[in-house]
Parts: structure tokens; C-alpha cells; sequence
């Protein structure tokens, strides 16, 4: 398939779309749910109740994603094979995020957002192939640190508005989800509207049944594979470590730290987290095209754990930004060039399929975090702030599980060598004498 030339202006209205996601995502996750959570759930159980719940969601999503993102590469429709998907998992979000806006008890919440991962990951898993689709090797670096890029604009904008709608004097859970869901309509439209896709028969094979893609699904060439597997594994534990706090930062914060406004001080650590990997996403998945992936991925990992251990200094909020900045830093380097290899890995003719396996190390390790919980509260039951103590050492210790095994992933060839390797075969170079 011919491409044609990849203008810089296309990173923008590709990764459009993951703008509103992000913005959803890191709204809810860790200030819209655990502030609903303490408004109705016991002060006893609020690590267990919110870790239940979002632990619910994320396996749902896990499930989900990696089968749309297979059914979506065998669709033949004149919007694509991508772009249905994503619309369909888009509209059906909307009326997730209006039940989400008038729930009243803790029930209604939890079966207002477990829809809603459903229908949100209906359209991640194509969407995620639509970047192998419509990037060509060689600009897939800066693809995904323009992704990174817009992932992080959303979470400065989330945490910005997220932090004030949801303080304890004002709690407009509506206006928040109005919000989302404005967001999220515009920027999916930018990307379905400018995105071109390939034409819908240029990889689909011929219409199969349900059953078939779920059995195509499971068939996956581990040999093939094994380092995209280990790519994965490493992926896991990374963000297995990053989730966890994340995920009980507000508790954090209001529990141990003791500060006024537990939301605002989680916007804050949001944005300076956000900032750190605006800086460095995109520089990273750039400059991977020329080192190789392989050296910054170890160099993300090593930033990222020490940073975690770190917070076990952590007594004041300043102290906790700078830490904050050191884990952001290495989490743009990782989530740009981690996305960018996954990309170049995967077969062009089931992009959505293994693109979709990818979220079971991203919302595998989310869910996992959220298991902690219960753990969190019987620890915190017995000593003081134990369990806040407990969440950080594990999160340090998965961080670096996932840098011993990033480091023995074999290297591959920079995208931008073997592209200058081609040109000077297809030139007819020879060496000099």
C-alpha cells in the first residue's frame, strides 16, 4: 500500500481522539470517582469500595478492548475498517457519562461506569490500530509521542477542572460530565473526519462470524511473538507500579499528608506529572527512531522506579511535585517509545487484535492496582498509614520487575537506520573503495 507524505499536521488530528479519552480517564480515575466513592461508601471501606469498583471496570475493558480491536480488523464498510467502531463506542459513552451525572447511590454508580468501560473500549481497541494503519514505519516515534502529548494537555485540563468542580464545597458532578462529554465529541469528530484510512478491503479477509474472531482471537503465535509478550510484560509492571499510586493518591493525601483539599492537591501532583511527560514524550519517541527503542525504554524504567521509592521521603507537598516530575519524566519516555514499539511489532493485517492484547498490560495493571485496596485497609486498620507505606514499596518493586525485564527484550534496528539502509539500496549504493 502506497502512503501518501505524512505531514506533520496529521499526528494532531490522528491522536485527536485519545485527547478526550484522556481527559475522561484521568478526570474520573483519580478525583470524579473517589470523591463519589467517599460520598457513598463507608470511611472504613473507601480503599476497598473504589478499588472493587474501578478493579470491576478494568477487567471489563481488558476483555473488551483486544476483542473489538480483532473485530474491527476484519470490518469492511466505506468508513473503514476503524472509524465505525469508534464512533458506535463513542455515542454509547455519552449515555454512560449521563448516568454517571445523575446516579444517587453506590450502585448506580458502579453500574454507570462499568458500562461506560465497555463502551469506551469498544472504540480503544480500533482506534489503537488505526495508528499502524494510517503511520508509516518511520514516523510511528513521533506518532506516539504526539499521543503522549495530547494524553497529558488532557490530564492538566482534567485536573484543572476536576479539582475544582469536585471540591468539598461544590461537587457538580453534572457540570463534570457535561464537560467530558463536550470534550469527548469534538476531538473524536476531528480524527474521524481527517483521518484517512486505507480502503476497507486493503487487509480485511472474508466476513467471518462472532465465533470466529473470538476463536482467531486466542490464536496467537507465542514463538512469533515472545518479544512483543515480553514488551507487554514489562508494560504491566510499570504501570502496575504507577496505578497503584495513582489510583489512592486523594486518599493519600487526605489521610497522611493531611491537607486542606485532598482533589486540589491531586490536580496539582496531576499537572506536574503531566507537564514532566509533555517534556519528554515527544523528544523520546523522536529520538527513538534513531537510538532504537530498546535504550530508552531501560532508561524510563530506572526513572520511574526510583522515583516511587523516593516517595517513602515524601513529608510535604513541594517534596512530593519534584518526585512527582522524576515519575513523569520517566513515564513520557516509556509510554511514547513502549507505543511506538508495540506499533512496529505487531502484523499490519491484525493491528487491532494485537494492539487490543496490549491493553491487557494497561488496564490488566490498573486493575491489579486496585486489588490493593482491601490490603490497604487492613493494614491501615491495624497500624497507622501502614497500608499508604506498603502501597509504595510495592509500586518501587514492580517498577523495577518491569526494568529487569525491558532489559533483556533483544534490541531491534532504529526505524530511521533501516529507512536510510533502504534508500541506499533502492539508490544502488556500494561501498567505496
Amino acid at each position: 500500500m502506497v502512503h501518501r507524505p505524512f505531514r506533520w499536521y496529521r499526528h494532531l488530528t490522528l491522536n485527536a481522539y485519545w485527547f478526550g479519552v484522556s481527559l475522561m480517564w484521568n478526570a474520573l480515575h483519580p478525583i470524579v470517582l473517589p470523591v463519589l466513592v467517599l460520598a457513598f461508601a463507608p470511611e472504613s471501606a473507601k480503599n476497598t469500595s473504589y478499588g472493587l469498583l474501578t478493579f470491576a471496570g478494568l477487567v471489563v475493558a481488558a476483555l473488551v478492548q483486544p476483542i473489538s480491536g480483532s473485530l474491527s480488523d476484519g470490518t469492511q464498510h466505506h468508513l473503514g475498517r476503524r472509524r465505525p467502531w469508534i464512533l458506535a463506542g463513542t455515542a454509547a459513552s455519552l449515555l454512560c457519562l449521563t448516568g454517571l451525572a445523575v446516579a444517587r447511590s453506590f450502585w448506580a454508580i458502579a453500574g454507570a461506569y462499568v458500562l461506560l468501560q465497555c463502551c469506551s473500549n469498544i472504540a480503544h481497541g480500533p482506534a489503537q490500530g488505526l495508528m499502524r494503519d494510517a503511520v508509516p514505519s518511520g514516523h510511528r516515534g513521533p506518532a506516539a509521542g504526539a499521543k503522549q502529548l495530547f494524553d497529558m494537555l488532557a490530564v492538566i485540563i482534567a485536573a484543572t477542572f476536576a479539582g475544582r468542580l469536585m471540591d468539598d464545597g461544590v461537587r457538580d458532578a453534572a457540570s463534570m460530565m457535561a464537560l467530558i462529554a463536550g470534550v469527548l465529541v469534538v476531538f473524536t469528530a476531528v480524527t474521524t473526519l481527517t483521518v484517512h484510512e486505507p480502503t476497507a478491503t486493503a487487509h480485511a479477509g472474508p466476513i467471518r462470524s462472532l465465533r470466529e474472531h473470538l476463536a482467531a482471537l486466542a490464536q496467537i503465535d507465542y514463538g512469533q511473538h515472545r518479544d512483543y509478550l515480553r514488551l507487554l510484560a514489562a508494560r504491566f509492571c510499570v504501570l502496575l507500579g504507577t496505578y497503584a499510586v495513582q489510583s489512592f493518591g486523594l486518599f493519600y493525601f487526605r489521610d497522611v499528608l493531611q491537607v486542606a483539599s485532598a482533589s486540589r492537591a491531586t490536580s496539582g501532583l496531576m499537572a506536574a506529572v503531566a507537564v514532566s511527560i509533555m517534556v519528554t514524550a515527544l523528544p523520546a519517541g523522536s529520538l527513538s527512531e534513531r537510538w532504537g527503542r530498546k535504550r530508552p525504554l531501560v532508561i524510563a524504567c530506572a526513572l520511574t522506579g526510583v522515583g516511587l521509592a523516593l516517595l517513602l521521603a515524601v513529608r510535604d507537598l513541594v517534596a512530593l511535585w519534584g518526585v512527582g516530575c522524576l515519575v513523569g519524566a520517566g513515564m513520557g519516555i516509556f509510554s511514547a517509545v513502549s507505543f511506538a514499539w508495540a506499533t512496529d511489532m505487531v502484523p499490519a493485517d491484525e493491528a487491532g487484535k494485537y494492539l487490543g492484547l496490549s491493553n491487557l498490560s494497561t488496564a490488566g495493571a490498573a486493575a491489579g492496582a486496585r486489588l490493593l485496596g482491601p490490603v490497604m485497609d487492613l493494614m491501615n486498620a491495624r497500624w497507622s498509614h501502614a497500608g499508604y507505606g506498603f502501597l509504595i514499596v510495592f509500586a518501587a518493586a514492580a517498577a523495577f520487575v518491569g526494568l529487569v525485564i525491558a532489559m533483556g527484550i533483544p534490541d531491534t534496528p532504529a526505524p530511521g537506520l533501516r529507512r536510510t539502509a533502504r534508500a541506499r539500496r533502492r539508490a544502488g549504493a556500494v561501498p567505496a573503495d
